[in-house]
């Protein structure tokens, strides 16, 4: 599988890879806020 890979050491470090994948982590950091939000608005704040 694709996750357990060893790192290959011969690989460049690509600076551009890595501001993506933050970039993607916090972005879907946010999604997760969001819905949890909307969760919390609708279950407990309910009218």
């Amino acid at each position: 599988m694709y996750f357990f890979r060893k790192k290959d050491p011969n690989r460049p470090d690509n600076i551009n890879l890595r501001i993506m994948h933050v970039i993607n982590a916090i972005a879907i950091i946010m999604f997760l806020a969001g819905i949890i939000f909307k969760l919390i608005q609708v279950f407990i704040f309910k009218k």
